[in-house]
C-alpha cells in the first residue's frame, strides 16, 4: 500500500466511525437484531464488522438512546433492538448537524467561501 493509500484508509476510517453511530440509529426505528442489521447496512453500501456492530449495540443501550428485548420464541434466542424516545430526539439533532455539515462541507470542496 502507498502512502497515498494508506492515508486515505485512516481517513475513511476516522470518517466511518463518526457515521456508524448515525446509520445505525437511523436503521432502528423498528425493532432489528444484530446480524440483520449488520446485513441492511451492508445492502446500504455501509460495511460493518460483528466486533464493531455489538459494542456500539450495547454502549448505545447504556447511554439510553436504544432498548432492547430478548425474543425467545426460536430455537435461537435474538436480542432485538430499538431506538428509544432519546435516542429518537438525538438522531433528530444528529439529522440536522449532518445535514448543516455536508452543506459546509460541499462549499469548501467547490472552492466557495463566505466572504
Amino acid at each position: 500500500m502507498t502512502d497515498i493509500e494508506e492515508h486515505v484508509a485512516q481517513v475513511r476510517l476516522e470518517l466511518r466511525r463518526g457515521i456508524v453511530v448515525l446509520a445505525v440509529l437511523s436503521l432502528l426505528d423498528s425493532a432489528s437484531y444484530g446480524y440483520n442489521l449488520i446485513q441492511r447496512l451492508a445492502a446500504l453500501k455501509l460495511d460493518i464488522e460483528e466486533g464493531t456492530l455489538y459494542p456500539l449495540l450495547r454502549r448505545l443501550e447504556k447511554q439510553g438512546l436504544l432498548q432492547s428485548e430478548w425474543d425467545t420464541t426460536e430455537s435461537r434466542p435474538r436480542k432485538y433492538y430499538r431506538i428509544s424516545e432519546t435516542g429518537q430526539a438525538v438522531l433528530t439533532a444528529l439529522r440536522t448537524e449532518w445535514q448543516d455539515t455536508v452543506t459546509v462541507m460541499q462549499n469548501i470542496l467547490k472552492g466557495g467561501s463566505d466572504e
